[in-house]
């Protein structure tokens, strides 16, 4: 198996590449959402609107986006498990990767309660969250290209 992913390496990197940009896509726009859902009235045509959207942004592409990135983001190490060896750059990327995995959990349980129209949290705190992708993201790509250490 390692042979044969090893021979598809490149085609494993654009997978992994194109999955990430799909999960990068939601996780900087859901919480663009929730910024103007916190400001709707619980109840109203506009918050229902906004629930539909969320949960089909968070279902139907940034689950399998974010399964996606890690299994190519997996199988690419299990291609070349020397990489692990050595390579500060690429722990502190993994590290930065399970970070942004959890973010992606709390944007599922803020989903959740919008959803259950329970949100507390104003639109403010969401317009803070929403550069918390960014940020991890830069990270992230100056780890995977720089590979500084």
């Amino acid at each position: 198996m390692q042979e044969f992913l090893s021979l598809n390496y490149e085609w494993l990197r654009a997978l992994h590449i194109i999955a990430i940009i799909a999960w990068m896509a939601g996780l900087l726009y859901l919480p663009r959402l929730f910024v103007y859902h916190a400001d709707v009235k619980a109840g109203s045509a506009q918050s229902d609107m906004l629930k539909i959207m969320e949960y089909r942004l968070l279902t139907f592409i940034m689950h399998p986006a974010l399964v996606a990135s890690w299994l190519f983001g997996l199988l690419m190490l299990w291609a070349n498990p020397g990489m692990l060896s050595g390579a500060g750059w690429l722990h502190a990327k993994l590290l930065f990767v399970v970070l942004l995995t959890g973010f992606h959990h709390a944007l599922m349980a803020w989903t959740k309660k919008f959803a259950n129209d329970a949100n507390t949290k104003d639109a403010r705190f969401y317009r803070i969250m929403n550069e918390v992708p960014t940020l991890f993201m830069i990270v992230i790509v100056i780890m995977a290209v720089v590979q500084p250490f």
